[in-house]
């Protein structure tokens, strides 16, 4: 079993920067590829950024290329998600996921394990 917790939301103003960190426990999480979703109210949750085992390899949605960034600390078994220029439409919860393997998907179907999800809300 895997075991996710996310930490690093808050209220910040349009412009500003925030850090999401993910901490992994219960199996190796250098095996394991990790993702970051959001879901804002009434919506589904989508996509935001992936990154492989190794963190040779990143994947970011659209909406958020240039601003956020995925990185990974396998010694300290924590996923981040560096964002900045932040949005008001970046107002969501933010979820942390891993799935074994090379992984990088971009579906909620392509990993095992989930976090409680940490808000994040972006004033105007």
């Amino acid at each position: 079993q895997v075991q996710l917790v996310e930490s690093g939301g808050g209220l910040v103003q349009a412009g500003g920067s925030l850090r999401l960190s993910c901490i992994v426990s219960g199996r190796t999480f250098s095996s394991h590829a990790m993702g970051w979703f959001r879901q804002a109210p009434g919506k589904e949750r989508e996509f935001v950024a992936a990154i492989s085992w190794s963190g040779g390899d990143t994947y970011y949605a659209d909406s958020v290329k240039g601003r956020f960034t995925i990185s990974r600390d396998n010694a300290k078994n924590t996923v981040y998600l560096q964002m900045n220029n932040l949005k008001p439409e970046d107002t969501a919860v933010y979820y942390c996921a891993a799935v074994f393997g090379y992984g990088m998907g971009v579906e909620v179907r392509d990993y095992d394990y989930w976090g409680q999800g940490t808000q994040v809300t972006v004033s105007s």
